[in-house]
This record gives C-alpha cells, sequence and structure tokens, in this order.
C-alpha cells in the first residue's frame, strides 16, 4: 500500500515536469513553467495512504484537525500533518509479577496477557503520551495490588473472578485514552517449591480424612440397620430360621456343594444346628 503511494506520487511528478517542460516549449514563459511545477510538487506531496485497520491523526499548524479514514487523504504540504497512524486491531500485551506476595504472605511470580484495543484514536495520540507502554505499566501495578489483598487459595481457585477484576480495574482508566481492555488472562501462577510441597501433603492429609469420615459414617449405618435386624429376629423366629439357611446357601455356593435340608428338618433344628450343618458341608468332601 505504502508503495502503491510512492509510485503514484512519483507519476504526479513526472506528469508535473512534463507539463513544465512542455508549457516552456509553447512560449507560455519561465515564470509558467515554475508556477506548474510547483503546483504539481505540491500535488505529489499531498497524498496520504491509509489501511483498512488503520486511523490517521490531522495537525494544522499544531492544532487538531482531523482523523483521516481509510484510503487516500490529501493533506496540505508544510500546514497539515499526520502525526500518527493509529492500529485499530485487537492487540495482546503480555505482563507479570515477579516476587508479588499475596494477602497471606505467600511470594508469587504471576504472568497474564491483557487483549486490548483503540477505540478513539484521537484520544489515544492526544491525551497519552507512548500508550502501549503506558498500558503495560498500568497493567502490571494493576496486577501487583490486587494479588496483594488476594489470598493464595483464592487466587487459585477463582481465576475468572480475578480476571474480571482486573479487567475491570484497568479498563476503568484506559477508557478516558480512547482505548477499550476486552479481557485479562491469568496464564500461570508459580510458587516456590517447599509450599508447593507442603500444599500437597496438607491436600493429601484432608483427602484420607474425609475418606475416614465417610468409612465411619458408613459403619454407623451399618450397626443401625443391624441392630434393626436383631429386633426383628428376636420377634419372629421363621426370619431368623429364613436368614440362617440364606447364610447357608451364601457359605457354600462358591465351592459348588450341595446340601438339601427337609422342611421338617429345617422346622425342628436351631440356628446353632444349622450353622454346624453348614460348616460341614464346607468342609472337602462334606457335601453331597
Amino acid at each position: 500500500m505504502r508503495g502503491s503511494l510512492n509510485i503514484y506520487t512519483a507519476i504526479i511528478w513526472v506528469i508535473t515536469v512534463g507539463a513544465a517542460v512542455l508549457a516552456s516549449k509553447l512560449g507560455s514563459g519561465p515564470n509558467v513553467a515554475v508556477a506548474v511545477a510547483a503546483a504539481g510538487a505540491l500535488f505529489g506531496l499531498s497524498p496520504r495512504m491509509i489501511n483498512e485497520w488503520e486511523r490517521g491523526i490531522v495537525l494544522r499548524l499544531g492544532r487538531f484537525q482531523r482523523v483521516v479514514i481509510p484510503g487516500i487523504s490529501w493533506v496540505i504540504p508544510g500546514i497539515d500533518q499526520v502525526a500518527r497512524i493509529v492500529d485499530m486491531r485487537v492487540r495482546s500485551t503480555p505482563f507479570s509479577a515477579e516476587k508479588t506476595l499475596s494477602k497471606d504472605t505467600v511470594p508469587m511470580n504471576v504472568d497474564a496477557v491483557l487483549f486490548w484495543v483503540v477505540t478513539d484514536a484521537k484520544k489515544a495520540i492526544l491525551e497519552v503520551e507512548g500508550y502501549e507502554k503506558t498500558i503495560s505499566w498500568l497493567a502490571q501495578t494493576t496486577l501487583r495490588d490486587v494479588i496483594g489483598k488476594t489470598e493464595l487459595v483464592g487466587l487459585i481457585s477463582d481465576r475468572e473472578a480475578l480476571d474480571e477484576e482486573l479487567r475491570t480495574i484497568i479498563d476503568g482508566k484506559t477508557s478516558e485514552w480512547g482505548i477499550t481492555v476486552q479481557s485479562v488472562e491469568i496464564r500461570d501462577v508459580v510458587i516456590p517449591n517447599e509450599l508447593e510441597d507442603a500444599m500437597s501433603r496438607k491436600a493429601q492429609a484432608e483427602r484420607e480424612r474425609e475418606a475416614r469420615i465417610i468409612l465411619s459414617d458408613s459403619e454407623v449405618k451399618v450397626a443401625e440397620k443391624m441392630s434393626e435386624a436383631a429386633k426383628v429376629y428376636t420377634c419372629d423366629h421363621m426370619a431368623m430360621q429364613l436368614r440362617a439357611m440364606n447364610m447357608t446357601y451364601e457359605s457354600i455356593k462358591e465351592k459348588g456343594a450341595l446340601m438339601v435340608i427337609p422342611s421338617d428338618m429345617v422346622n425342628s433344628t436351631s440356628l446353632n444346628s444349622v450353622m454346624g450343618m453348614a460348616a460341614m458341608a464346607a468342609e472337602p468332601g462334606g457335601g453331597s
């Protein structure tokens, strides 16, 4: 695009020189030739090419004149000046906070990235000097402040809320410069190795404690159910005998043994005799 504009300007100058030479040969006089050459030179210096993703700031005698849009814009040489071309695309700025203490005095290194875009070219150029570097310093300072107000657990477990807090704070300051912060993302949080090992052991102890609590609760529930079953068996002897037969079956089914108990024998036997038969059946050669 810039190269095309330079060629375009060169063509204008060639045409101007040719017109001046032609005017001189036609007898128009040297003054006319000089005037044509000067007009052509000014005309050749006037165009400025602006890309689609750019905006330009034009100053006239040092004062703001207008914002130039994409395409070819014309300026007055020597009077107008394109102060700067602003890129209006979304840009990313990485920043970090090294050896920063959290609220619970934990030293850490935090890496993050800032996504931002210029929405007002006039403010970005006229309100702040070097807005790219200024945004980087602002983001780094804000990150240090937020880390100092946040505990390590919150910083690790709730990054989305921390990202939004950073975005809100930074955007609140950059909006005055015509810059909008779209998002902030924390990429990595590095803590000392000793502290990382201690946190790992603590997490393991917490998981073991929870497992023991769950096991104890399960044993309590089993004991409660067994106590209720004992009350039922005490009041209902038939239920007790059926349970004894079920236990007998469960004890011998894994070995493939077979034991036949007549119904009158079941009625006449007690729990001890049934369990004894089950033990005999479980012995090698005891079942038939």
